[in-house]
């Protein structure tokens, strides 16, 4: 199977999903806007979402795929099969205790993590009964990576991409049915999160039982590649997580900032999680097993090969979304959030914040393409001493940003360190001799750098004033928007045909 056909498999099915997840935050702006509530609720479902990147999407996964992948090569199929048994009862049982105590110590979190809403009693009590219904998810979502991670390893990409729809359509689902018969209304959303992870680990067993690889109840507890991934966690939670840890730290100072701060950044990074989700997430799945069987199997210059063809991909399809995304803040956030509960004031708040966060987006996509570098080789030590420097210097640029630019300056201080960890990631494969560069960078680069200038130019005169979509219906809006979108990827394209590139450049064999 070639990795560009996987890559766009992953894509297309992460694309629905992201469609999906659109339409519960359009629900979500109309029915709750940008208040008390929402930012009650945003607070409280960060929490779980930042456990799900320490214990599983982020850190887990990049442990136990690049083991899972030398046992699957180079082991027989029953050690193969003891390793999942026993690391699911490991990280199942470790992750109930974690619930548990979470919805015990849910208070104290919130304190933790959102100080600023101690001082309305009111808004406090409803983030911590909101925390305690979402905690679970933690659960839930980590045994769903776990499945995710076999399903990736023996090739089956396009389940684990279309697995978080069913989170979204949880969402829709308890939006249109709950919020009318729950008191507070808000409680629905978080109901929407515990059903959402339930459905999601129901949706893969199925899958897993096809392949004969469902976990079994073990308690066999030496098993020596087990241990080596929970040794392996260790570090990598603080390394593959510092961008959630950031957002956290973020949401502390933006607790402190005036009603809504919170629910802007929201929306704000919905927006740019689109384009992260279609490349950065499909192209770390893709690469992760790929590169780890290359290091089990000692073929060095394919590797470095493999990392060349995913920073370029990155490049090429990266940076006309952030320049989108920036010249095309205002159509979008109106097109998407402008009904209902959510105000004009709300519009020009989360247009500050998504300008700031795009000018991160290719260094957070570029992170998923160059740490699974030194993941794929079982080295964590590199990206955590990496990960220190990025979270030390996104706290700092916090400080320096929050008072001139408010929460836009958040923003802007977590996008501007996911570039200087892309930045460290990429000096470091370098000087370990990891990465040799192919030929053809700096004519590449020229060549995007062409047709960004043409899409930038299309665009700018395309989108025409921000204030005549605040103005416009919403069906003008979808068509008014939908053509911009149209004609200026049809120019970046149509710009890089003229240049020279062909599809067929970027095709690669899929060989884990």
């Amino acid at each position: 199977m070639k990795l560009l056909k996987a890559l766009a498999a992953i894509s297309s099915m992460t694309f629905i999903s992201r469609i999906l997840g659109f339409l519960r935050d359009v629900m979500i702006a109309r029915i709750f806007g940008a208040g008390m509530a929402t930012d009650a609720f945003f607070v409280a479902f960060r929490i779980p979402n930042l456990l799900r990147r320490l214990f599983a999407e982020g850190a887990f996964a990049q442990a136990f795929v690049p083991i899972l992948a030398e046992y699957k090569n180079t082991r027989t199929p029953v050690e193969t099969r003891e390793l999942i048994d026993h690391i699911t009862q490991l990280l199942g049982i470790t992750l109930f205790v974690i619930t548990i105590i979470g919805i015990i110590a849910a208070p104290w979190i919130i304190y933790a993590s959102a100080p600023g809403f101690a001082a309305n009693p009111e808004k406090f009590d409803l983030t911590v009964e909101l925390l305690q219904i979402t905690f679970p998810y933690i659960l839930f979502i980590s045994l769903v990576s776990l499945a995710g991670g076999i399903l990736n390893t023996y090739g089956q990409f396009y389940v684990p991409a279309i697995t978080p729809a069913f989170l979204n359509l949880s969402f829709i689902g308890c939006a249109l049915w709950l919020t009318p018969i729950m008191d507070p209304p808000v409680l629905a959303l978080a109901w929407a999160v515990f059903i959402g992870g339930a459905l999601q680990l129901a949706f893969q067993i199925p899958f897993l039982l096809r392949l004969k690889l469902m976990p079994r109840i073990r308690f066999r507890t030496r098993d020596t590649g087990a241990w080596r991934i929970i040794k392996l966690m260790g570090p990598a939670v603080f390394g593959v997580s510092v961008g959630q840890i950031s957002m956290l730290i973020n949401t502390i100072f933006a607790s402190l900032l005036i009603t809504g701060s919170v629910s802007w950044l929201y929306y704000a990074d919905r927006l740019m999680e689109f384009p992260a989700g279609l490349l950065g997430v499909a192209l770390g799945t893709v690469l992760l097993p790929s590169l780890a069987k290359h290091y089990n199997t000692n073929s060095t210059d394919e590797y470095s090969r493999l990392l060349d063809w995913g920073l370029r991909l990155t490049v090429l399809l990266t940076l006309p979304a952030a320049l989108a995304l920036a010249l095309l803040a205002t159509p979008l956030i109106t097109t998407l959030f402008h009904y209902g509960a959510f105000t004009d004031h709300d519009v020009w708040m989360t247009r500050e914040a998504l300008i700031a966060y795009s000018f991160g987006l290719c260094g957070l996509i570029l992170v998923k393409v160059l740490a699974p570098g030194f993941y794929a080789r079982q080295n964590i030590k590199t990206p955590v001493k990496i990960a220190i420097i990025t979270l030390v210097a996104t706290q700092l640029m916090n400080l320096a940003f929050i008072i001139p630019l408010k929460h836009a300056g958040l923003a802007l201080a977590v996008g501007l360190g996911a570039c200087i960890n892309a930045g460290l990631l990429y000096y470091k494969l370098r000087s370990h001799e990891i990465y040799q560069p192919q030929p053809g960078w700096q004519i590449f680069l020229l060549k995007i750098v062409t047709a960004l200038t043409v899409m930038g130019v299309t665009l700018w005169f395309a989108s025409g004033s921000d204030a005549s979509w605040l103005t416009s219906t919403a069906m003008e809006r979808a068509i008014r928007l939908a053509g911009v979108v149209v004609i200026g990827a049809s120019s970046y394209f149509a710009a890089l045909w003229l240049l020279g590139f062909r599809l067929k450049d970027f095709s690669r064999q899929q060989i884990a």
